[in-house]
């Protein structure tokens, strides 16, 4: 039997919707995450329940007030429900009866810790203005009312809790493994998220007779993508604590690996793009990748997003060197990747010659679906993919939904290019690891 919205969680989404995210930080993850103890992944739930369902409400009514006729598409109908169905299940989970006790240990604070007590402020990401990436809640177009700033500041993010006392009741390791274990099933559920999305645009330019996207739709797009992100981050993290709990790893906290090496990361994603290459073009060899990387360079980082901007550019560097020089030449240029540390960036540069890009057609780079309606085949809509497996490719979402993963965490994905010639792609990720997640 398929899902359907009532009319009363219709009414509780639209009410979650009238309040703001809360930004958090690579640093206060890592800090609340070194010592994950029931009590603190309980707080974690407790913070969780409250800011997905806020996140998750937002998309809903986002896609539900969609213009021209996009909210009637029917795939994006299937993703808005899939956003609403997983609001229902985390607000209607059951929450333990605990004691006043408990619940008075629960609010107190640990009382030793590496840390300080309270996690590290957040500071404003570099990369993206105010409100670049914000559906803006309708209570906050006046300035006043339930959804005032001021909210999102006082409901910080979640700190260690207190687990000096004694051991914690079973009741919250029983609700931790419900929650972790609900959180895993939403993750799943949402997989194909960005396959039926754009299955769902491409279902409205040919029903609109449209080549491509208008300015509104790409800037939702960029709302809802890097949203999607900040979700999958938060569950993800939260699933991974909990089961770090029965192995760990002393380099990870989640999925953060606090000594991501750069060079590792990139090898594997050169040959993982030199792979593709020579399966798609049938190459004997693939054009030659050069990288040029200190060996020991490591930094605070979630490995997965790295690996995911690395692959999508050296995709497309050598795509382009293989379509420029022709697939039948012996000798191909070399792509040259070339890592830089500062103080404040670690920054990758990405050099091909690959014929460059004419400068009029360089923002169109950052288009989703930049095709015609006749070369954009059909998807398949039971695609299931995780966000890194690259099922996008062809459909021009490689490099947009890289520059918001870099955006994410304070970085950037800037291009200049010399037409004739080639292509530099440089990759800024910023490694003071303090900067906010966009709100969303």
């Amino acid at each position: 039997m398929s899902w359907k919205q009532t009319a009363e969680l219709a009414s509780t989404i639209k009410h979650y919707a009238n309040f703001p995210a809360t930004g958090v930080s690579l640093r206060q993850m890592v800090q609340f995450g070194s010592n994950p103890s029931t009590g603190t992944l309980f707080r974690a739930s407790q913070f969780l329940s409250e800011e997905l369902p806020i996140r998750l409400a937002h998309r809903v009514e986002e896609l539900g007030d969609l213009p021209d006729g996009l909210n009637e598409m029917p795939s994006i109908k299937r993703v808005q429900d899939w956003y609403a169905q997983s609001f229902e299940e985390i607000t209607t989970l059951p929450q333990p009866s605990l004691t006043s006790e408990v619940k008075e240990r629960l609010a107190r604070p640990a009382k030793s810790s590496k840390h300080s007590r309270v996690l590290t402020e957040t500071s404003a990401n570099p990369s993206v203005k105010a409100g670049q990436y914000a559906s803006q809640p309708k209570s906050l177009q006046g300035g006043n009312g339930n959804g005032d700033r001021r909210v999102a500041n006082m409901r910080r993010y979640y700190s260690a809790a207190d687990d000096n006392t004694g051991a914690w009741p079973p009741e919250l390791n029983d609700f931790n493994t419900k929650f972790s274990s609900t959180l895993d099933k939403i993750k799943r559920r949402h997989d194909s998220v960005v396959t039926t999305m754009a299955q769902g645009i491409l279902e409205y330019k040919r029903k609109r007779q449209r080549m491509q996207i208008d300015h509104n739709i790409q800037a939702f797009l960029d709302r809802f993508y890097m949203s999607r992100i900040g979700i999958r981050m938060l569950i993800g993290q939260h699933i991974a604590l909990t089961d770090q709990r029965s192995h760990s790893d002393p380099n990870y906290v989640g999925i953060i690996c606090t000594k991501t090496n750069v060079r590792d990361l990139a090898q594997e994603a050169i040959e993982n793009a030199r792979f593709v290459c020579e399966d798609h073009y049938g190459l004997f060899d693939a054009p030659k990748v050069r990288l040029i990387c200190p060996p020991d360079l490591n930094f605070m980082y979630v490995p997965g997003h790295l690996s995911h901007m690395l692959f999508e550019t050296l995709k497309n560097s050598l795509r382009a060197v293989v379509e420029t020089h022709g697939a039948h030449k012996e000798d191909f240029p070399v792509t040259n990747v070339i890592v830089s540390e500062g103080k404040e960036d670690i920054t990758i540069k990405i050099s091909d010659e690959g014929g460059g890009i004419p400068r009029s057609s360089i923002p169109l780079v950052w288009t989703y679906m930049y095709t015609t309606v006749d070369q954009t085949p059909n998807l398949d809509p039971d695609f299931n993919k995780s966000d890194f497996k690259a099922p996008m490719a062809g459909f021009g979402y490689g490099l947009p939904i890289s520059r918001l993963y870099a955006r994410y965490f304070g970085g950037d994905l800037k291009l200049i290019s010399m037409e004739g010639y080639g292509t530099d792609v440089y990759l800024h990720l910023n490694r003071l690891s303090s900067s906010s997640e966009p709100l969303q």
